[in-house]
């Protein structure tokens, strides 16, 4: 294979923020390994104009890491960028939470992104250069009502995130950290776990009911489109310097920006209006 060509593999390429990466990448010429848990299964626009290369990978399942990591060293001889895009959210108030979606939140958003990014280190490292995309959350730099498992997965690979790039730095490792907004793609139909809060109903009620008009499927027909992402992610991949947060959305870059400027107490209640009146 061409190594004048960059290489990128993308993990949870199925569909959404992944898919759009990989078709990205895949438009603008670069050779894309698109990871997923189940390629046989998928019919995507991967298999009819994009990529060919649909690659099985489980975050959760080491030995499919290694596996993928290896197969596109061997194809394409090396990887320029991995972009650990792969996650889960659990929805609700966190004392209807389970342990089982404890779990599965942390294994997949931050335990799983760690193994990825643990196994392609090395080969990093040996290239003497390489692109590191974490896709966090806007959710990562702010706590939105009835997300607190989710927010502090993505608040995890933040703080994962900006600690790596002082190590990387020597090693000529770039590291990035996406920060979308809210994505109008399928995220809160096939990724979103919803807590059962059928023993709570009148605790939680109120919050329920208020949190629906500005959450979860309510907020993704004034989502930023998936593609757009998928630009903010190309960019990070190919800036040369060492910028570590791109965020991605309108209104990432507001949250950003007033989170930045306003006092805590009054950022406190412009985030509760706006997300909860």
């Amino acid at each position: 294979m061409n190594r004048e060509t960059k290489t990128v593999l993308v993990t949870g390429a199925s569909s959404g923020i992944g898919l759009a990466t990989a078709m990205y990448f895949h438009e603008n010429g670069w050779q894309v390994i698109a990871t997923m848990r189940h390629p046989e299964r998928r019919h995507t626009p991967l298999h009819d104009r994009g990529p060919k290369n649909l690659v099985h990978l489980d975050v959760m399942d080491r030995n499919s890491i290694h596996t993928a990591i290896q197969y596109a060293v061997d194809y394409y001889g090396g990887i320029d960028v991995l972009v650990n895009n792969a996650g889960y959210a659990v929805y609700g108030p966190f004392e209807t939470t389970s342990r089982t979606q404890l779990a599965r939140q942390f294994d997949t958003n931050v335990f799983g992104l760690m193994e990825v990014t643990r196994e392609i280190l090395p080969l990093f490292r040996n290239q003497g250069a390489g692109v590191l995309i974490n896709v966090a959350s806007m959710g990562g730099r702010i706590g939105f009502p009835l997300y607190s498992l989710y927010n502090s997965s993505k608040w995890a690979v933040e703080g994962f995130t900006e600690s790596l790039q002082y190590e990387l730095r020597p090693l000529n490792i770039r590291v990035r950290l996406i920060e979308p907004g809210v994505i109008n793609t399928d995220f809160y139909d096939r990724s979103l776990d919803v807590a059962d809060q059928s023993a709570l109903p009148e605790a939680y009620g109120k919050i329920l009911k208020r949190g629906e008009k500005r959450t979860g499927k309510n907020a993704i027909n004034s989502g930023t489109e998936a593609y757009m992402v998928a630009r903010v992610i190309h960019k990070a991949a190919t800036d040369t310097g060492w910028r570590l947060r791109y965020p991605a959305g309108s209104d990432a870059r507001l949250v950003s920006f007033i989170r930045r400027f306003l006092p805590e107490g009054l950022f406190y209640k412009v985030l509760e209006k706006n997300m909860l009146d």
